[in-house]
């Protein structure tokens, strides 16, 4: 029998589940580096996937709660664009990334696992990053814990 050891899933099976909007309430509070929140701007924010595809997965979120980008003001647009494009530089230059999947799920049936509030993915891509564990095993090889992505990145924002 094989065995993937993933002991940091136990911190998630038994943290406290909140209730609400997670793009709502985190930002509220003032533990960015416990929240993974990499930079707030004026009208949105980066935070590190917190159930990432790849390592230094993250999302840019607008404050509003809205699952609507006609809701959105064209200075919130502007800045999250500002933001998707500011992430990917943060990574290539700290993670080396070869590419990039950028994009955003709008309600459940579109995948949204925030289906209330709208958010841009940006996924670092690297040659060869596609590997046999995901095809045969239905597992995915994260490289690096959560909070030492979000120490390699944070001083790059």
């Amino acid at each position: 029998m094989n065995q993937l050891w993933a002991p940091w899933r136990m911190e998630f099976i038994q943290e406290e589940k909140r209730d609400g909007c997670i793009f709502c309430i985190l930002p509220a509070e003032t533990k960015d580096r416990d929240n993974l929140i990499l930079h707030r701007g004026e009208h949105s924010f980066v935070i590190l996937n917190k159930y990432p595809y790849s390592s230094g997965h993250l999302m840019v979120v607008p404050y509003l709660h809205t699952i609507q980008m006609g809701e959105l003001t064209a200075e919130t647009h502007l800045e999250m664009m500002h933001l998707v494009d500011l992430s990917m530089k943060v990574i290539t230059e700290s993670m080396q990334a070869q590419g990039y999947n950028v994009g955003l799920n709008l309600g459940k049936a579109a995948g949204a696992g925030v289906p209330g509030h709208m958010h841009f993915h940006v996924v670092p891509r690297w040659i060869g990053d596609f590997n046999f564990m995901p095809i045969l095993s239905e597992t995915k090889v994260m490289l690096e814990y959560l909070h030492a992505t979000y120490d390699r990145l944070k001083p790059f924002f």
